[in-house]
């Protein structure tokens, strides 16, 4: 007799999309027609990008949960990031779901991003539904896309049973959705039946004990840390005696002081849970991702969450510039530390190691996108400190030198393919595909080192008048294909500390193009512009205009400066050289080298030209 029973009156699934294919969009309206709000309660749109970089960016980089009752089932939405540098939170959210709802664009298709979180729910055996969302839009292609999505799922080896999904089309701003591109639907009432008839309710075995896999923490004033995961067998109440199984063996003892579930957006106190509820327990401070939360008398762990490898590289530090501590309050070494522990807590993507400098670490993950969001969360903070320029991991394996290879995709006007195939060719790039539907549009794919896209993508869009669409995602590690210039400039540095004058401005701009305006702060050794050239050189931007007593025989001419660019994270990342940083603070973005000293610079140059004569 089976011992294995499904829990009907629950459903937990993810929502797989694209960056910017309405996923939050679609949950906002899966909220308001599920009865979550009452009538006139005024709400935000996009209710789950609940952090700022997250509102500001239009993306999702932290995977949240929440849910919604239908019919008397409660719904666990679990939201997962569509970029593919933030794979450790979409390796987690998918270790609660068991099934997920796929989102396409009905013009732009699936893109890489979608294959990469589908491959990893088809790995999973999770049960699978496509909606194809936007349909109202005018370029809208539906049949095309269709036939897009079964490619792409033949492609991943998906079976047949997984080929055989439910599909509806959307419109997720007006909160509709349909069986037919052609037919106009009322409500997302389909979509919800759709997922209680498809999705299986999780199954627990009722003879095993209580087990948790800890997918998610989260913290709280009041109750310390929270263990975030969802119940695979058996039940737990409050007061509970438990204990968590760690790696290596080690076992923690643990009462729950309080154990809460998702409703709606919020965490509500229960008494007791369910098998397969997505529960929040507190009582326990030493728990990490992975871990299992278990009885004390049957301690069974279950498979840890396995994640990727990072493959870029870091180096975070305190701020050593000369005007470090005027505007952040987390300056010494030992908080940043702090902070980037932290963050390999919440984040299993993410690794950190001690360096032969005391005052700074290695910080490891999945891609410079990933890089970016931490330290400018940092930033906000109110961190100061100095970073420097993302590096991919290299593997040495029989003695060959390997490298990670992305598989990347361009869409762009037929102008462009010209500038962008042999751009992407100087950078060690290969290609493997072109499309052209006849449209005045190409599809362009291509075999590239992840290094060859650091500093790129800005370049792109200027090359593409920012009509042009790249994105990629890791195929794994191939051969190193060797050497390539990945900046043909020069910087141009300051010589000395003071103020950037108007005059000195002026007199450097034919020189290249400057990241700073009259008035700035400068430094020995700050990087006050982009040289024309491809060799640094010193100046002086604090230079005055001598005065002498003598009357000009007509009016000075009155200085006009060119427009300076704010400089971005992504583009000072982007920018720097080897031998150059990122000053960051909460207030400003400086590019510096690593040493300020100009007379130690040069002397370093004239020994590495003379070792090079040698």
């Amino acid at each position: 007799m089976s011992t294995k029973q499904n829990n009907e009156k629950l459903r937990n699934i993810a929502i797989i999309a694209h960056v910017d294919h309405g996923k939050t969009t679609l949950v906002d309206a899966m909220f308001k027609q599920s009865g979550l709000f009452r009538e006139g309660q005024t709400i935000d749109d996009r209710i789950m990008d609940s952090m700022d970089l997250e509102r500001e960016r239009g993306i999702t980089i932290a995977a949240k949960n929440c849910s919604v009752t239908w019919k008397d089932v409660k719904i666990n939405i679990i939201d997962t990031p569509g970029h593919a540098d933030f794979g450790g939170e979409v390796e987690r959210s998918l270790s609660m779901a068991d099934g997920a709802i796929l989102l396409v664009d009905a013009s732009e298709g699936p893109l890489p991003q979608t294959r990469f979180v589908l491959k990893k729910a088809l790995e999973r055996g999770l049960a699978l539904m496509v909606v194809i969302n936007k349909v109202d839009r005018q370029d809208a292609r539906p049949d095309e896309v269709l036939n897009e999505i079964y490619d792409l799922f033949i492609d991943l080896d998906a079976t047949e049973d997984q080929l055989d999904f439910p599909l509806l089309y959307a419109i997720g701003r007006d909160g509709i959705a349909m069986e037919s591109p052609d037919e106009r639907g009322e409500n997302l009432h389909i979509l919800l039946d759709t997922v209680l008839e498809h999705v299986p309710g999780p199954v627990h075995d009722t003879n095993e004990p209580f087990q948790m896999l800890v997918s998610d923490l989260s913290y709280s004033d009041y109750l310390g840390r929270l263990a975030i995961g969802k119940i695979h067998h058996g039940s737990a109440k409050s007061n509970d005696q438990l204990v968590c199984l760690a790696d290596e063996g080690r076992q923690i003892n643990l009462k729950v002081t309080k154990l809460q579930t998702y409703d709606g957006l919020k965490v509500v106190p229960t008494e007791e849970c369910m098998p397969g509820d997505i529960v929040v327990i507190a009582g326990i401070e030493d728990v990490c991702i992975g871990d299992t939360i278990c009885t004390k008398e049957t301690p069974k762990a279950l498979p840890r969450i396995s994640v990727d490898e990072p493959t870029v590289s870091m180096r975070f530090g305190i701020n050593t510039s000369p005007l470090a501590g005027r505007e952040g309050k987390l300056v010494q070494t030992n908080k940043i530390r702090e902070r980037l522990m932290k963050e390999t807590l919440l984040n299993v993507a993410i690794q950190v190691e001690e360096t032969e400098n005391r005052d700074a670490y290695l910080v490891k993950g999945r891609g410079e996108f990933q890089m970016a969001i931490l330290v400018e969360q940092m930033r906000r903070e109110g961190f100061e400190l100095t970073v420097g320029r993302p590096e991919v991991i290299i593997k040495v394996q029989d003695g060959k030198k390997l490298e990670p290879i992305e598989h990347l995709f361009v869409d762009c006007d037929e102008d462009f393919m010209g500038i962008v195939t042999e751009k992407i060719q100087t950078r060690k790039g290969r290609m493997t595909n072109m499309v052209n539907h006849g449209t005045g549009r190409v599809r362009l794919e291509f075999s590239v080192p992840s290094r060859s896209l650091i500093g790129y993508r800005d370049e792109f869009l200027t090359d593409t008048k920012g009509t042009g669409i790249m994105n990629s995602y890791l195929e794994g590690y191939g051969d190193y294909r060797g050497e390539f210039n990945s900046r043909y400039t020069g910087s141009l540095v300051a010589d000395r500390s003071g103020s950037a004058v108007a005059y000195g401005l002026f007199n450097l701009e034919p020189r290249g193009r400057m990241f700073i305006v009259p008035g700035d702060d400068i430094y020995e050794g700050m990087i006050i512009g982009e040289h024309n050239r491809d060799n640094d050189i010193n100046v002086n931007p604090a230079k005055e205009k001598k005065l002498t007593n003598m009357r000009a025989s007509g009016k000075d001419e009155a200085v006009i400066l060119t427009p300076v660019k704010p400089m971005t994270l992504e583009y000072a990342l982007n920018f720097i050289k080897d031998d150059e940083q990122v000053e960051v603070t909460p207030k400003s973005i400086r590019l510096r080298k690593i040493e300020l000293s100009a007379l130690v610079r040069h002397r370093e140059e004239g020994r590495r030209k003379k070792a090079k004569d040698n």
